[in-house]
């Protein structure tokens, strides 16, 4: 109905994946405010290729390949940024904290939340993108080798290691003291 022209349907593809795609994009680039930006560069460049969809494949998989190299394009341009200008810290404003929470325990979590963002954005492009499809989108091995390109064991692997990576780089700001509840829950293959 897209390909038709049909505003509603472009909205209904819309509604129906923003959600997980943007998941996505805040996993690869760590900023909330940047993802928002991504995400919607994401989908003009889609529903602008949306002729081009091959129907055989499922659709939030395209999608996600759209936006992963949306994220990468980010990426590259922030480094062209960095080099030509002094940049200002990522993520300076956070949203409101829930009153009902102390604010102690709000500043922990967020802390921690940050520099989880900040390990898993800072992971390299090939394990950061397995991860995030996989454990944080809840796609499937067969799945994400598919939006990914490569085999399910490859899949697997970078997983695994981004896991390991994952933990050593949390340990470290454990260790350095930049987020000092940071737990291992759950191994690496799990």
């Amino acid at each position: 109905m897209a390909l038709a022209g049909r505003q509603s349907a472009y909205t209904d593809l819309l509604a129906r994946h923003r959600e997980p795609i943007y998941r996505i994009v805040r996993g690869h680039i760590g900023d909330a405010d940047e993802a928002v930006d991504v995400t919607q560069q994401a989908f003009i460049a889609a529903f602008a290729a949306l002729d081009r969809y091959d129907r055989v494949r499922p659709f939030r998989h395209w999608l996600a390949r759209i936006a992963l190299n949306k994220c990468r394009d980010w990426a590259r341009r922030r480094a062209v940024r960095r080099l030509l200008t002094a940049a200002l810290p990522l993520g300076a404003a956070e949203a409101v904290a829930d009153e009902s929470i102390p604010q102690d325990v709000v500043l922990a979590d967020r802390q921690r939340l940050k520099g989880v963002m900040l390990a898993i954005a800072g992971l390299p492009s090939r394990l950061k993108e397995a991860l995030l499809l996989h454990t944080v989108e809840g796609l499937s091995q067969s799945e994400t080798a598919a939006v990914l390109g490569v085999t399910e064991k490859t899949v697997e692997t970078r997983v695994y290691r981004a896991r390991q990576k994952l933990n050593e780089i949390l340990r470290g700001q454990s260790e350095s003291g930049v987020s000092s509840r940071t737990t291992n829950d759950e191994g690496p293959s799990s």
